[in-house]
């Protein structure tokens, strides 16, 4: 993993989970941020509904767009897919915020 607190001009694709594993792609130029953003309720609807703001999964691209590019095919994946592309990068489920922001629980 990379750490994320040496990346400068950055931006993330991340998947994140609830317990019961529903899922949540998204795109952010500040992961710790949109992850707290996630985790305080701040964002209105599925992800606040179904507590999803574990992180699970992300990528790291140095352009906007490229950015934007992955998160919507990954989007474009049936359920399966993704849970692959989850399992392959971190296959225990754990929340990756614990091991990359020391100021997340």
């Amino acid at each position: 993993m990379t750490p994320i607190s040496s990346l400068s001009k950055s931006y993330f694709v991340y998947i994140v989970a609830s317990r019961s594993r529903n899922l949540y792609t998204g795109v952010t130029n500040n992961l710790e941020r949109r992850l707290l953003e996630h985790r305080q309720g701040f964002v209105p609807g599925f992800t606040k509904r179904y507590r999803i703001h574990r992180l699970m999964y992300y990528e790291v691209f140095g352009d906007v767009r490229a950015a934007i590019a992955r998160e919507k095919q990954i989007k474009g994946w049936d359920r399966q897919r993704r849970l692959a592309l989850i399992e392959g990068f971190n296959p225990t489920w754990k929340d990756l915020s614990e091991f990359l922001f020391s100021s997340q629980p």
